[in-house]
């Protein structure tokens, strides 16, 4: 596909993962983490409103100034916007205003896109790029949506990402020595890619197989949740300030755990990969295992040798930027900078990651209570 087939399909998507809500699925917040369906459609569109229609395309026209403020995410450069806790409050725009803004944008950038520019194709790429990320959290935050709901609505019964397996099992085992990480140059990579350079790394072996849902009840029945010995301080302090007893979105119904899943309440399947799991828990599992993560550099350099792209894996390295990382001037520059502070790297995919939108070097982050995206654990021993 050329850039224009890829844009017009990667904006189609965005609204068939919302094409089976009703209307008063697209407005709640229930935690500051999530965002409204309703809001991740403005803001897309947006993006690519503000970083291009309004700077490439001749005597474009701003649909609507409220708009910037309202569907701004974090971009101080641009100016004041609403506080991310307190987007569920925004009713107004409608959710028909919404999509009208959308095919806005889209009618405008049918035109940019004829345009030759280098740097139009550039900031095309991260805004398409930009819009596969917020696919993916529309789908996990539908789903924290949907699972705050007593009833447990079904947002899709075809869906069956909770029942994924393994494929392999065992492990693989590295020398010691020197690897390379970081992206090459070919194709689209975010800024926090860059930087490739040498790391030493110790001999290590790691896991084949992610873990599954057989072995984290293991670890729970085994008083995994009641043994301070496993668990880091703040991840103590977290499961007990929080009740934590099990993975997120696990349910005891008359004795026997569930699960919420995107086809709605099912029992747990011992087989398949645990997930919805927090650094912290996946850190606890470890080290009851007697092994521990792999670090993001461990991972990368292994990743040519695992099945991966079912779950974010959570590692044990801090997201810190590589040699030489250079922040983009403007706005541009505080898409992955400024968040390089007490958040841990994932690497991967996993089943709800945009096709086309996973590589190696990819490095994810959140902070380490956070477990409403589809993670999981990968072991690492030596």
């Amino acid at each position: 596909m050329n850039i224009t087939e890829i844009y017009n399909h990667v904006r189609k998507r965005t609204e068939e993962i919302c094409s089976v809500l009703n209307t008063e699925d697209y407005v709640p917040q229930p935690v500051n983490f999530v965002s409204p369906p309703k809001w991740h459609l403005a803001h897309s569109s947006w993006f690519f409103e503000e970083f291009l229609l309004k700077k490439y395309l001749p005597d474009y026209k701003i649909y609507d100034d409220d708009f910037c403020f309202l569907f701004n995410s974090y971009y101080n450069t641009v100016g004041n916007r609403t506080f991310r806790a307190e987007r569920g409050h925004i009713t107004r725009p409608t959710v028909a205003q919404v999509y009208d803004y959308r095919n806005y944008i889209d009618i405008h950038m049918q035109l940019l896109l004829q345009l030759k520019d280098p740097q139009v194709h550039e900031l095309l790429e991260l805004g398409i790029n930009h819009e596969q990320q917020h696919q993916e959290l529309l789908l996990t935050d539908i789903k924290y949506i949907l699972g705050c709901n007593p009833i447990f609505p079904v947002y899709d019964v075809n869906i069956d990402w909770e029942n994924q397996q393994n494929s392999d099992s065992g492990f693989f085992a590295f020398p010691e020595g020197v690897y390379e990480v970081g992206h090459n140059g070919d194709g689209f990579s975010f800024d926090n890619e860059h930087g490739r350079h040498k790391v030493y790394l110790e001999e290590f072996e790691i896991s084949q197989n992610l873990i599954t849902n057989l072995e984290y009840l293991e670890f729970i029945e085994a008083g995994g949740y009641s043994n301070f010995n496993y668990w880091l301080d703040e991840g103590w302090a977290w499961i007990n300030e929080n009740e934590v007893k099990a993975p997120l979105y696990w349910h005891k119904i008359d004795g026997e755990w569930h699960m919420f899943t995107m086809a709605g309440i099912q029992k747990i399947n011992p087989e398949a990969l645990v997930t919805h799991i927090s650094f912290y828990e996946a850190a606890a599992f470890a080290e009851w295992k007697g092994m521990r993560l792999p670090t993001e550099f461990e991972w990368e350099a292994a990743s040519f040798k695992l099945d991966w792209g079912k779950r974010w894996e959570w590692t044990n390295s801090a997201y810190l930027a590589y040699p030489n990382f250079k922040k983009a001037k403007g706005a541009i520059g505080e898409y992955n900078g400024k968040f390089m502070i007490n958040q841990m790297v994932l690497r991967g995919a996993s089943c709800a990651t945009a096709k086309h939108h996973s590589r190696s070097t990819y490095r994810n982050f959140f902070h380490p209570n956070e477990r409403w995206q589809f993670t999981g654990i990968r072991l690492a021993k030596k």
